[in-house]
């Protein structure tokens, strides 16, 4: 059974497919790592610093999707961080590549089946929160579910227990002692006086949001909004990983009509370059102390 490559198609993967590409890395690597280190756009820079290094392009895994936006390498590297044995995701999914929300959350599910317990998720996000500064990183505290308002959650379909429940709560989802821990990692380090927490809401994009969408999101409540994350960690939570997210506020949304200002890419990179040591650092302290 192959991966399907449209948003629309009815693909789900067997327990078998998952297992597959899990007993390949396991049977390529003696690395057995306990945390897992999702990379967001132009952040793929964290896995530069493991130490041990063992990459596999997504291309030679079994059944793996591959990356197709700019700023995503397209490897899983492990190695040591902090002195824990880690695995990154240089590069991840995304709904709008066209790929179904089974594909976009597959390697979560092989994490799991590696022995992975905790999930760390890494994203470029507009900033919706007036407060907030571009180059700020915000720890995730709740998400909006937009895709999933509409039908497109990852746990559609039939479920299987040896993964986790049928109804799985999502009031926890990022867990509040490892935010509790970025904070005073973040205080340590002297960057707590950008350190947010808000809540992240996602957008199926690949469009940026129009001036009255951001308008909406603020009402409720969403204080930054990207295209990405929320699916793995609804699949991260079902599977019982305890999850820490981070979100570096990359650009200011657009609310005023009058305005000239217009979000785009490059922009999003070019801040991602210039905060992400700082969020490197954070990450790095943060698995050593997990």
């Amino acid at each position: 059974m192959e991966a399907e490559s449209t948003s629309s198609s009815p693909c789900r993967y067997r327990y078998e497919d998952y297992k597959e590409t899990a007993d390949y890395l396991l049977g390529n690597t003696k690395q057995r790592p306990k945390v897992a280190i999702i990379c967001g756009s132009g952040l793929g820079g964290l896995a530069d610093l493991l130490e041990n290094k063992e990459a596999f392009p997504y291309k030679n895994i079994p059944r793996f999707p591959t990356s197709t936006v700019q700023g995503h390498a397209g490897q899983l590297v492990f190695g040591l961080l902090g002195g824990r044995e880690c695995v990154c995701m240089q590069g991840r999914f995304h709904f709008y590549e066209g790929y179904n929300i089974h594909t976009v959350t597959y390697p979560v599910r092989v994490f799991y089946l590696l022995g992975v317990e905790t999930l760390i998720v890494t994203n470029a996000a507009g900033g919706l929160n007036g407060s907030y500064k571009v180059g700020d990183i915000m720890l995730i505290k709740d998400h909006i579910n937009m895709p999933g308002f509409a039908g497109q959650n990852p746990l559609c379909g039939h479920n299987d227990d040896r993964f986790g429940v049928r109804f799985p709560c999502m009031s926890d989802a990022y867990d509040r002692d490892l935010r509790t821990l970025a904070k005073r990692i973040a205080e340590e380090q002297s960057c707590d006086r950008f350190l947010q927490e808000g809540v992240y809401c996602m957008l199926a994009g690949p469009t940026y949001e129009t001036i009255a969408e951001c308008r909406v999101l603020q009402t409720l409540g969403a204080d930054a909004v990207g295209m990405s994350t929320v699916p793995e960690v609804v699949v991260a939570r079902h599977c019982g990983l305890r999850v820490l997210g981070l979100s570096l506020i990359t650009n200011k949304v657009v609310t005023d009509y009058d305005s000239n200002e217009k979000a785009n890419h490059e922009e999003v990179l070019k801040t991602t370059q210039r905060r992400t040591q700082d969020l490197q650092k954070l990450v790095s302290n943060l698995v050593n102390k997990i």
